[in-house]
């Protein structure tokens, strides 16, 4: 699969060890994370996948240490409808950035829990895919050169600053998101970590 890392980010995750791949998976889980849970704050009955999705990227922040239940939260991050196929396809906006957030949350869990290298630039692609998206449809928006950048900073051994640049970066993408939705207004439960 050819993948939009670049090869010298690619490269630092395959020499770099696990401990480097759990801090690269947990930057990229937590600039995505508002796509989920600030797309997904108003849908009815969706209560609990919000607290484990939310619970999920805290807990790879963790990187230290591998999740001991990752393969557990990736079985029940699959039951969830954006990671379920569908035969038309996603259209909605909303529906597209939610999918891209499970979707690199459901390579971070793994890469986390195992150390593997190929999951984790798997979760980088998704990230960088979504970003290249929005940034095709938001005119000088810029989030892929902005996630390009952060995937590199996550690598480069010095964490000060990471979390906050992730979150914030990832409130960004949402905002961008939210402007690209008929009418929207910001949903009433956005998670604050």
């Amino acid at each position: 699969m050819q993948t939009l890392v670049e090869e010298a980010v690619a490269k630092a995750l395959r020499d770099g060890g696990s401990e480097a791949i759990r801090l690269y998976v947990s930057t990229c889980a937590e600039r995505m994370a508002p796509l989920f849970v600030g797309l997904r704050a108003d849908a009815p009955g969706r209560e609990a996948d919000l607290d484990f999705f939310a619970e999920s990227v805290r807990d790879l922040w963790c990187a230290d240490r591998p999740l001991a239940d990752a393969a557990e939260r990736v079985r029940l991050l699959e039951r969830f409808p954006e990671l379920q196929p569908n035969e038309e396809g996603i259209t909605d906006v909303a529906d597209t950035y939610a999918f891209f957030a499970a979707l690199c949350l459901r390579y971070a869990l793994p890469a986390h829990g195992s150390g593997s290298a190929d999951d984790a630039v798997s979760c980088g692609h998704v990230a960088l895919t979504a970003m290249g998206m929005l940034d095709q449809n938001v005119a000088g928006a810029g989030h892929l050169a902005e996630e390009q950048r952060l995937q590199s900073f996550s690598l480069s051994g010095d964490a000060s600053g990471l979390w906050d640049a992730s979150v914030t970066a990832g409130r960004e993408r949402f905002r961008s998101v939210l402007g690209r939705l008929p009418g929207q207004a910001p949903p009433t439960r956005l998670a604050s970590r």
